[in-house]
């Protein structure tokens, strides 16, 4: 097999690879002998037809396609592992000769990685945020525990307030006639939540256990169902219940039930110090953002579009991935959402864009500082992975490949580069 590395614009490069002639031979052969089954000539018992039989009816490209399928994928990762440059993107094939007794040639268009001309990488300049916990954020946090420990009193002798959770019955009308969705019976709704149209909750305040309420609204513009869309609406409702959330008095005894503190100053001393520690990580990124950021605008790089386009595309296969554990296809996400996958493409397009300019900046900064990632560093990244997934060092060792190893180096480097501009920053 040869290669062959023609250049172009904008780190763009055309692979012309050939294939020998013998192996195209074995793989029309191969094609054959699996497609022969599914081939009908008279005369012959089916899958017992001769090749040069099936070739001479159907032309000899019969087996082309098949063949294809089985070479193209070997022999361009042959040529990769050949070809001296770095390729970043999926490969565009063009066939340029496929025939039986000639070798196989074909192109694939690649995008290569970009070269970086670093700017200033030490000492930029980034502002310094304060990080300080106030009352108020302590308080949001306690308000949160009383939340998720409140118990739920059943009230008969008041008429419904904000913030009340009710069971009603309703039953919808636009123009006298009722519409799909527009009546339910013993449907709870919290009051103020906003989860009804605009409008609705608010006049369910003031009425009692039994009353019947008239409940005039507008549907939105935007609704979802256009047929309701901008149109007036009379809902008949009768509230059938009212209850409410009783939070716990914040003393001593909250602080002994909901942590392993006996006063509620020692609690809150606690949850200070949570908030700190975790402002302070966000800060911590937010710095390594910044200090990223500004390397990239004083560096030099041309990143070509088949780039994003391939950084697009596993953006999207781990979105997915994500969405699968939470139990949906992506279809049904944006059926959900109501965005489509072209327009979710395209805004993840910038921030594809901006994870390739930081780590080409990163793994230029690494080469220039000569970062390396040593046995050691591996083996305390293993151990790391075993108490995350609590399990054996020498379990997860087994599990990793080389190919893996390597990738968890590569990643340890940059973490090393990122250290390494982010102490070296002047926070003014």
């Amino acid at each position: 097999m040869s290669v062959q590395v023609e250049k172009q614009e904008k780190n763009m490069a055309k692979l012309t690879i050939e294939v020998s002639a013998e192996k195209v031979e074995k793989a029309i052969q191969a094609a054959y002998q699996k497609e022969k089954k599914n081939i009908n000539i008279p005369g012959f018992r089916k899958g017992k037809a001769p090749r040069q039989l099936i070739e001479k009816m159907y032309g000899k490209e019969v087996f082309y396609n098949e063949a294809l399928d089985q070479l193209l994928p070997t022999a361009y990762a042959d040529a990769l592992e050949e070809c001296e440059e770095e390729i970043v993107s999926r490969p565009q094939i063009s066939i340029v000769q496929m025939e039986s007794g000639k070798p196989l040639i074909f192109t694939a268009s690649v995008a290569v990685k970009p070269e970086v001309t670093l700017g200033e990488y030490k000492g930029v300049e980034v502002e310094k945020k304060a990080i300080e916990v106030v009352d108020e954020e302590i308080e949001a946090e306690i308000t949160k525990e009383r939340e998720a420990n409140a118990r739920t009193i059943t009230v008969d002798d008041r008429a419904v307030m904000d913030g009340d959770m009710i069971t009603l019955d309703y039953a919808g009308s636009v123009d006298g006639v009722a519409f799909e969705g527009g009546t339910a019976k013993d449907q709870e709704l919290t009051i103020g939540s906003g989860r009804f149209i605009p409008g609705f909750e608010e006049q369910l305040v003031g009425v009692t256990i039994g009353e019947e309420k008239e409940v005039h609204v507008t549907f939105p513009e935007e609704y979802h169902a256009k047929e309701l869309a901008g149109k007036a609406a009379v809902f008949q409702c009768v509230v059938h219940g009212i209850k409410v959330k009783e939070l716990p008095e914040v003393d001593d005894e909250f602080a002994q039930e909901v942590s392993e503190f006996d006063t509620l100053d020692a609690y809150k001393e606690d949850i200070k110090a949570r908030l700190l520690k975790d402002k302070e990580a966000d800060a911590k990124r937010a710095k390594e953002d910044a200090v990223i950021k500004k390397i990239i605008e004083g560096a030099t790089m041309e990143i070509p579009d088949a780039m994003v386009e391939f950084q697009t595309e596993q953006m999207m296969e781990e979105f997915g991935q994500r969405m699968q554990m939470q139990g949906l296809s992506l279809e049904q996400y944006f059926q959900i959402t109501g965005m489509s996958e072209a327009n979710y493409r395209e805004q993840m397009k910038p921030r594809a864009t901006q994870n390739i300019q930081s780590r080409l900046v990163l793994e230029a900064v690494a080469k220039a500082e000569n970062l390396e990632a040593t046995e050691q560093d591996l083996e305390d990244e293993m151990a790391k992975m075993a108490e995350m997934y609590k399990m054996e060092v020498d379990k997860v060792k087994e599990m990793i490949g080389d190919y893996q190893k390597d990738e968890i180096k590569k990643d340890i480097v940059i973490q090393k580069a990122i250290d390494l501009v982010t102490e070296a920053a002047v926070e003014a």
